[in-house]
């Protein structure tokens, strides 16, 4: 693929230079100048099954649903995917957190008539189904949890057995979790590399894995990595106050999802970190 020639047919400008980029799941990431000044960041896939037109649909459904800022997406398809370059670096000072906290209580607050979403979208390049639901219990249980650990077996990273304990759990989840009032958009992949700040604001949220959830599996995500801290918490509880028991139990719940994306995706540690999940619980 002629990556130069693709963005000056895309943009009608040449390209003045193309630097490689670390991070994203999908592809190569490059940082794209043009003759002009302007920046642009490209992701392209010379794979056999190629998805970028996905991650840039889901990024124009934020866009177009929200307030939270996104690259703008100037060209999907599934091998090529160009996007404006949006400044800032993964640290997170008291002010950033705060700001993100802001973003994300905003966008938890627009709703769907049900759990899921109109299409298939994708979290660390794996698939992630969102057929729509009217149960969370029901959508996280068969959506979330059993499909992505019948991934992991499935790909040789997560035992056979472990599977079984996650299926034993997840037919008792009813023990810990309720339903929310209403199902919240989610950017579904909140951690430290797929957030950007500059100045104490946030300037944009990359690597979406978006769909209509419960906002406390976002929530637990975050502490997961230790993308954030107490100041966001503190300021998501005022505009969103978090229930008891969330802390305690339930971010360890929802945090299965995540881990078990991993074990699929790189197994090895992570199914310990299952393992120790489920036994907490009994399992």
């Amino acid at each position: 693929m002629d990556l130069r020639e693709n963005v000056t047919n895309l943009t009608g400008q040449s390209v003045a230079d193309i630097v490689p980029l670390s991070g994203g799941c999908i592809g190569q990431v490059y940082r794209v100048r043009l003759a002009d000044g302007t920046q642009l960041v490209l992701k392209a896939d010379d794979g056999r099954t190629p998805k970028l037109d996905i991650e840039g649909y889901m990024l124009r459904y934020l866009s177009a649903h929200s307030s939270l800022p996104v690259p703008e997406v100037l060209h999907a398809a599934p091998h090529l995917l160009l996007m404006r370059f949006l400044p800032g670096q993964s640290h997170f000072n008291d002010a950033a957190q705060t700001h993100a906290a802001e973003l994300l209580a905003a966008l938890h607050a627009i709703s769907a008539p049900a759990f899921g979403l109109e299409q298939d979208t994708l979290i660390g390049g794996l698939h992630q189904p969102n057929p729509w639901t009217d149960s969370w219990l029901d959508f996280f249980r068969e959506q979330r949890l059993l499909y992505m650990g019948q991934e992991g077996v499935r790909a040789g990273r997560l035992p056979a057995s472990v599977l079984r304990r996650v299926k034993a759990f997840c037919g008792r989840l009813d023990e810990w979790l309720v339903e929310p009032e209403r199902p919240s958009l989610l950017h579904g992949d909140v951690w430290t590399t797929n957030v950007l700040a500059q100045n104490g604001r946030v300037t944009g949220f990359v690597d979406p894995a978006i769909y209509y959830g419960h906002p406390e599996i976002e929530l637990a995500f975050t502490t997961l990595f230790g993308t954030f801290g107490q100041p966001f918490f503190v300021r998501y509880h005022e505009l969103r106050p978090i229930p008891p028991g969330f802390f305690e139990e339930r971010r360890d719940i929802y945090n299965l999802y995540p881990l078990l994306v991993h074990v699929r995706l790189f197994g090895g540690s992570y199914v310990s970190s299952v393992e120790r999940i489920l036994r907490r619980f009994g399992f």
